[in-house]
């Protein structure tokens, strides 16, 4: 199942605290892609939050890898979690008239 991770920053973490964790958190986002859980990996470009696309057996399993980053231990950020499927709309185009 594909997953789309939205981060969002918890109100009140400092700048500072990002910084005692972010090799760490550097470190388990490359962990976390060589496994193949994470497919790809990217900052917004209007904020510095991250946008992730996961590779998951389910939405649970989603949550629980996304709880062992460093940053959601920390209680630094959290993450929307929502589940996608394919497009079933191209089927549309094949369907006699």
């Amino acid at each position: 199942m594909k997953i789309l991770a939205l981060e969002h920053e918890v109100p009140g973490a400092k700048a500072e605290q990002f910084e005692q964790y972010a090799k760490d958190e550097a470190r388990r986002v490359w962990e976390l892609t060589q496994t193949g859980l994470f497919r790809e990996s990217y900052f917004r470009a209007d904020r510095n939050e991250a946008v992730l696309i996961l590779e998951c057996e389910s939405v649970d399993q989603s949550e629980d890898v996304l709880k062992t980053l460093p940053f959601v231990r920390a209680g630094l950020i959290r993450f929307e979690i929502i589940p996608l499927k394919a497009y079933p709309g191209f089927a549309r185009l094949f369907v006699a008239d």
